[in-house]
């Protein structure tokens, strides 16, 4: 029960900040081209920031497991690999890019963090987590939201060139590449420009969500049912499913096997409708799986702790 209330407190503030936005849109304090210009500064300035900090503040040489890290960082590719396969059985190609994302994109770097830090008292492996998988979501979602952007039928020189420009430009490429640099060359953060920094991405999910929130239509969101259920329960059952055991059998306890749990069974980040509505996508399938992940998820993951701690792994 104490798992589960902590995982309520951590899920449900995340929903009603999307009730917020449909409820702002409702009385018509924010109509869809605030919104769209609120999701399109949240994904130039504040996302980008976010990732920069996650990345810049951690020194991962005091906490290096490179067996841990690697592990993340594979099964994150075969989690996207899954998903690229899953995602050849429905017919309709513009949903194919939001479908991968959110079927393997969890809010890692932001409850990873949290959760750890209440079952243990510290961040433990969190940061060792996110290296290993957070910027390759990140990366890769920018290629498959390039790769299978609504027009994007077939592949010319030209586009590839285009899909290329757009990856490496991409404030999310960047935001994460500084962040790398800033961390490896243990550059100083002073307390002035740490707290701008903090404050700015701290605005990222609040923002992201009310924009979600205001420009969600339930209509759409219906028609699109069948690979929102299936993206819902790859999330937050299958990947656990798969990828638990075999870390079982690799040796990973305690606040490594919690730091995976997150990883793999956490809701859909709210960055994954950011990213695909500022990349050309409708976002409607990505707003459905962040809410359904979001409001279940406090339950599956308090599922997944028992399991494990019934198997003596946390």
């Amino acid at each position: 029960m104490e798992n589960l209330i902590f995982s309520l407190n951590a899920t449900i503030p995340i929903f009603l900040m999307m009730l917020l936005g449909m409820l702002f849109r409702k009385l018509g304090w924010m109509d869809e081209v605030f919104a769209a210009k609120m999701n399109k500064f949240v994904f130039l300035v504040p996302l980008p920031v976010l990732l920069f900090e996650q990345l810049a503040t951690v020194d991962f040489s005091e906490v290096w497991d490179i067996k841990f890290i690697l592990f993340c960082f594979v099964v994150t590719a075969i989690s996207i690999t899954i998903s690229t396969l899953i995602s050849l059985l429905w017919k309709d190609r513009s949903i194919k890019g939001e479908f991968i994302q959110t079927t393997y994109r969890s809010s890692a770097a932001l409850l990873g963090i949290a959760f750890i830090q209440n079952i243990y008292g510290t961040a433990g492996m969190a940061p060792l987590m996110i290296i290993g998988s957070v910027p390759l979501y990140n990366i890769m979602a920018v290629v498959v939201l390039s790769v299978f952007k609504p027009g994007n039928n077939s592949f010319d020189k030209a586009l590839v060139k285009k899909t290329l420009k757009g990856i490496a430009t991409n404030p999310i490429i960047i935001g994460i590449v500084a962040g790398f640099v800033w961390s490896a060359l243990k550059l100083p953060m002073p307390t002035i420009l740490h707290k701008v920094v903090s404050n700015v991405g701290a605005t990222a999910t609040p923002m992201g969500l009310m924009s979600m929130g205001a420009t969600f239509e339930m209509k759409k969101a219906t028609s699109k049912m069948k690979p929102t259920l299936v993206a819902v329960f790859m999330k937050l059952v299958g990947f656990c499913a798969i990828f638990l055991p075999m870390a079982a059998l690799l040796g990973f306890r305690n606040e490594e096997m919690i730091a995976i749990l997150v990883m793999l069974g956490s809701a859909t980040t709210v960055s994954c409708f950011v990213m695909a509505r500022n990349m050309g996508h409708e976002g409607t399938l990505s707003s459905g799986v962040i809410m359904m992940t979001t409001l279940l998820s406090a339950f599956t993951l308090t599922m997944w702790l028992d399991v494990l701690r019934s198997f003596g792994l946390v």
